[in-house]
């Protein structure tokens, strides 16, 4: 509690962190991932660092903690300083979140992976278990400390990498996109988790986050960094959203209140002809544990279905089951008549040919499905492996290219990139082999506003082309936009999902 001799205990000391003319650019890539960066942040100040995708944030965010490597990871510019020190010999002083709630879990008990970060730092074993009980109840996660880390949803997960670093007492403590995998409730929870975290350790925090509204409160530094170099606002959250907030919306960043400039479809009918269907569904990663069971699913035919509900409901073992790259575990799913293949009409059995040409996948990571060494040759290989002639592979590519903003960025190796280019990048590669259906994990998840809107509106133009589109989402706004039928797997595991 605060003011107890267990909170000041677990206090470490804040830090300061300070950047002057700071850049780097990554081996590989003939522009700076991040240039001329000057700041200064006070110990304790707590910082909402913005910027369009691909502006350098997460790269900004790994030099404070001293991940960037050496001369042969990339070149740096300018200097970036921790406490005064070099960020590299800075270790146990920074802690990083990332935003992938799997990510962060390292063992199979609750109790050791909150213990291992402070084992590795050589914390005395006499003193570890307390650091983890703090840890524990500063982001209030109260679990047995032999709770299974895999029984946890996508939030206490969250938690769990949270107080897997507050438990080594950083000075700093940084977040990079912390809720963009979650459920409304986890997002509730890791908030408000951090916002307790930082009462009871006084931390600097700094945080990298589209969900503006979710943080802005909490924060009493704004700093946008500019795709181009340099900051485009540095100061209070409601000064700089309402002195440079048409600016900043411009640029690609999500300003609170501000209004998505983009129709809404009118809603999908259910009662169309479905392009998938299926009844009495159960669907499994691996055939044995049945993740969801009983399901009636319609799939509008030329329209928008989106999947929803809670981390863990089973939303992407549902979409790759209804794309044909899961079998079911009982049940059937049948695609259209026009979309049967030469083995029939469950997309489950027939050929990754006859998949490429009906249904394509754009998965929760975007890194799973990249084949080639630049973006250009990613979005080529599919209308190549179909023997579209090279001109029309041109064309196809060109306009992908343009609309997603991925044109400057032709040459880059997909894995450079940052994480709302990647899924950009994995939409278009689906684009690309015109499907019929598509079926995609998170399709905005990571998204500036001006990627937001481009994904959102290319998806509605492929929805008024004929196009059946499958999203499973946490974003509301998305499927409002595409006029979505829903999939609500927010329901008991043994009931159906609602329509």
């Amino acid at each position: 509690m605060p003011g107890s001799s267990a909170h000041a205990a677990g206090r470490g000391r804040p830090a300061d962190i300070t950047a002057a003319g700071w850049g780097w650019r990554y081996a590989g890539r003939r522009a700076p991932a991040v240039r001329d960066v000057t700041f200064t942040i006070e110990p304790g100040q707590r910082v909402l660092l913005l910027g369009a995708s691909g502006a350098g944030k997460s790269t900004l965010l790994a030099g404070i903690a001293g991940l960037l490597g050496g001369a042969d990871e990339g070149d740096q510019t300018g200097m970036l300083l921790v406490d005064g020190a070099r960020p590299e010999t800075q270790r146990g002083r920074v802690g990083l979140v990332l935003q992938d709630p799997d990510a962060g879990v390292v063992l199979s008990k609750v109790g050791d992976d909150v213990a291992f970060g402070c084992e590795n730092l050589g914390v005395p074993a006499s003193d570890i278990p307390v650091r983890v009980a703090e840890a524990l109840e500063a982001v209030g996660l109260d679990v047995p400390l032999d709770r299974a880390t895999k029984a946890l949803s996508g939030g206490q997960k969250q938690r769990l990498a949270l107080a897997g670093v507050l438990a080594m007492r950083p000075g700093v403590l940084l977040l990079d996109e912390p809720t963009a995998n979650l459920d409304p409730e986890g997002v509730r929870e890791v908030r408000a988790a951090v916002e307790h975290a930082v009462a009871e350790t006084g931390a600097t925090l700094v945080v990298i986050e589209h969900r503006t509204e979710v943080w802005a409160d909490l924060m009493d530094r704004v700093i946008v960094v500019g795709a181009e170099g340099g900051l485009l606002a540095d100061g209070p959250p409601t000064e700089v959203f309402a002195r440079v907030g048409d600016d900043l919306a411009a640029a690609g960043v999500w300003v609170p209140g501000r209004p998505i400039d983009l129709p809404v479809l009118a809603p999908a009918r259910v009662d169309a002809e479905p392009a998938l269907a299926a009844s009495g569904l159960s669907v499994s990663r691996d055939r044995r544990s049945i993740v969801r069971a009983g399901l009636e699913v319609h799939v509008p035919r030329g329209a928008a279905t989106g999947i929803v509900g809670p981390n863990g409901a089973g939303k992407s073992t549902l979409a790759l089951t209804l794309a044909g790259l899961l079998p079911e575990a009982a049940g059937e799913v049948l695609a259209a008549p026009q979309l049967a293949g030469r083995s029939g009409r469950r997309p489950s059995r027939w050929t990754s040919r006859e998949l490429l040409t009906r249904i394509g996948t754009v998965f929760q990571e975007p890194e799973h499905q990249f084949l080639a060494s630049t973006v250009r040759d990613e979005l080529a290989i599919g209308p190549r492996s179909r023997g579209v002639a090279a001109a029309d592979v041109e064309v196809i590519v060109d306009e992908l290219l343009e609309r997603l903003h991925l044109a400057p960025l032709a040459l880059a190796n997909p894995f450079t990139l940052s994480g709302g280019q990647k899924r950009r990048l994995s939409v278009a590669t689906v684009l690309a082999d015109a499907p019929p259906v598509i079926v995609l994990d998170e399709p905005t998840f990571g998204q500036d506003r001006r990627g937001w809107v481009e994904l959102v509106a290319l998806l509605q133009s492929e929805i008024a082309a004929g196009t059946t589109v499958v999203a499973v989402t946490h974003d509301d706004d998305v499927l409002r936009h595409l006029g979505a039928h829903r999939i609500d797997l927010g329901l008991p595991v043994t009931a159906g999902a609602a329509s």
